[in-house]
Protein backbone atom coordinates (compact mmCIF):
# COMPACT_ATOMS: atom_id res chain seq x y z
CA UNK A 1 0.00 0.00 0.00
CA UNK A 2 2.80 2.69 0.70
CA UNK A 3 4.75 2.05 -2.44
CA UNK A 4 1.19 2.86 -4.10
CA UNK A 5 1.22 5.77 -2.78
CA UNK A 6 4.46 6.74 -3.18
CA UNK A 7 3.63 5.76 -6.55
CA UNK A 8 0.85 8.24 -6.96
CA UNK A 9 2.59 10.78 -5.55
CA UNK A 10 5.44 10.62 -7.94
CA UNK A 11 3.42 10.46 -11.14
CA UNK A 12 0.96 13.68 -9.60
CA UNK A 13 4.21 15.56 -9.26
CA UNK A 14 5.69 14.22 -13.02
CA UNK A 15 2.23 15.48 -14.03
CA UNK A 16 1.99 18.87 -12.39
CA UNK A 17 1.53 21.84 -14.39
CA UNK A 18 4.64 23.36 -16.33
CA UNK A 19 3.71 27.06 -14.19
CA UNK A 20 4.51 24.73 -10.84
CA UNK A 21 8.05 23.66 -12.11
CA UNK A 22 9.11 27.15 -13.76
CA UNK A 23 12.49 28.13 -12.43
CA UNK A 24 12.78 31.35 -9.62
CA UNK A 25 13.96 33.45 -12.64
CA UNK A 26 11.56 32.63 -15.43
CA UNK A 27 8.80 33.26 -12.64
CA UNK A 28 10.68 36.93 -12.22
CA UNK A 29 10.95 37.32 -15.45
CA UNK A 30 7.49 36.95 -15.99
CA UNK A 31 6.54 39.20 -13.17
CA UNK A 32 9.12 41.73 -14.47
CA UNK A 33 7.40 41.43 -17.84
CA UNK A 34 3.63 42.18 -16.30
CA UNK A 35 5.36 45.56 -14.39
CA UNK A 36 7.24 47.26 -17.47
CA UNK A 37 3.91 45.68 -20.39
CA UNK A 38 3.10 48.85 -22.40
CA UNK A 39 6.66 51.14 -20.96
CA UNK A 40 9.30 51.94 -23.38
CA UNK A 41 12.75 51.29 -22.16
CA UNK A 42 15.27 54.30 -22.48
CA UNK A 43 18.92 54.21 -22.66
CA UNK A 44 20.57 52.83 -19.66
CA UNK A 45 21.90 54.99 -16.90
CA UNK A 46 24.89 54.62 -14.49
CA UNK A 47 22.73 56.18 -11.52
CA UNK A 48 20.04 57.42 -10.20
CA UNK A 49 19.49 60.51 -8.13
CA UNK A 50 17.57 59.05 -4.81
CA UNK A 51 15.80 62.17 -4.23
CA UNK A 52 13.16 61.08 -7.13
CA UNK A 53 12.94 57.79 -6.45
CA UNK A 54 9.65 56.48 -4.38
CA UNK A 55 10.34 53.39 -3.64
CA UNK A 56 11.46 50.37 -4.95
CA UNK A 57 10.79 46.65 -5.30
CA UNK A 58 12.64 42.97 -5.94
CA UNK A 59 11.47 40.87 -8.55
CA UNK A 60 12.76 37.59 -7.51
CA UNK A 61 15.95 36.39 -9.08
CA UNK A 62 15.43 38.68 -12.14
CA UNK A 63 16.05 42.78 -11.38
CA UNK A 64 15.46 45.67 -8.65
CA UNK A 65 12.61 47.72 -9.80
CA UNK A 66 12.94 51.59 -8.72
CA UNK A 67 9.81 53.65 -8.55
CA UNK A 68 10.54 57.02 -9.39
CA UNK A 69 8.45 60.60 -10.12
CA UNK A 70 6.39 60.96 -12.78
CA UNK A 71 5.43 57.37 -13.73
CA UNK A 72 9.18 55.88 -14.66
CA UNK A 73 9.96 52.67 -13.90
CA UNK A 74 14.44 52.01 -13.54
CA UNK A 75 15.24 48.85 -13.99
CA UNK A 76 18.20 47.07 -12.55
CA UNK A 77 19.72 43.84 -13.49
CA UNK A 78 22.56 43.24 -10.71
CA UNK A 79 25.25 40.85 -10.72
CA UNK A 80 24.04 38.08 -8.42
CA UNK A 81 20.46 39.22 -9.25
CA UNK A 82 19.93 34.99 -8.79
CA UNK A 83 20.00 35.77 -4.94
CA UNK A 84 17.37 38.55 -4.81
CA UNK A 85 14.12 37.19 -3.40
CA UNK A 86 11.17 39.49 -3.14
CA UNK A 87 11.48 39.13 0.65
CA UNK A 88 14.80 40.08 1.31
CA UNK A 89 15.30 43.62 2.59
CA UNK A 90 18.03 45.22 0.58
CA UNK A 91 20.85 47.35 2.50
CA UNK A 92 22.19 49.68 0.30
CA UNK A 93 25.40 51.40 0.88
CA UNK A 94 25.04 54.82 -0.73
CA UNK A 95 27.61 57.46 -1.23
CA UNK A 96 26.36 60.79 -2.23
CA UNK A 97 22.45 61.67 -3.11
CA UNK A 98 22.87 58.72 -5.87
CA UNK A 99 22.60 54.91 -6.18
CA UNK A 100 25.11 54.04 -8.85
CA UNK A 101 26.46 50.84 -10.78
CA UNK A 102 28.31 49.10 -9.00
CA UNK A 103 27.23 50.08 -5.94
CA UNK A 104 26.65 47.35 -3.72
CA UNK A 105 23.41 45.68 -1.47
CA UNK A 106 23.81 43.36 1.15
CA UNK A 107 20.55 41.06 1.10
CA UNK A 108 18.55 40.54 4.87
CA UNK A 109 16.52 37.92 5.50
CA UNK A 110 13.01 39.28 6.63
CA UNK A 111 12.65 37.14 9.04
CA UNK A 112 15.80 36.35 10.76
CA UNK A 113 17.60 39.58 9.76
CA UNK A 114 20.69 37.52 9.30
CA UNK A 115 22.50 38.05 5.81
CA UNK A 116 21.48 36.12 3.10
CA UNK A 117 24.22 37.11 -0.18
CA UNK A 118 24.62 40.56 -1.77
CA UNK A 119 24.93 41.88 -5.64
CA UNK A 120 26.30 44.74 -7.16
CA UNK A 121 24.23 46.86 -8.98
CA UNK A 122 23.90 47.05 -12.95
CA UNK A 123 23.03 49.77 -15.30
CA UNK A 124 19.26 51.37 -14.37
CA UNK A 125 17.10 50.69 -17.03
CA UNK A 126 14.37 53.48 -17.33
CA UNK A 127 11.06 52.40 -18.62
CA UNK A 128 8.56 55.35 -19.57
CA UNK A 129 5.10 55.59 -20.80
CA UNK A 130 4.96 55.93 -24.80
CA UNK A 131 4.86 59.59 -26.16
CA UNK A 132 1.63 60.42 -27.45
CA UNK A 133 1.17 60.58 -31.17
CA UNK A 134 0.65 64.08 -32.39
CA UNK A 135 -1.59 64.91 -35.37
Amino acid sequence: MRNLSLCILATLAATAPAAARQSLQERGEAELAKQISGLVPGKPQQCITLSRIEGSNIVDGTAIVYRGMGGVLYVNRPNGAQMLREDDIPVQYVWGSQLCRMDQLKLLDRSSQMERGFANLGDFVPYTKPAKATN
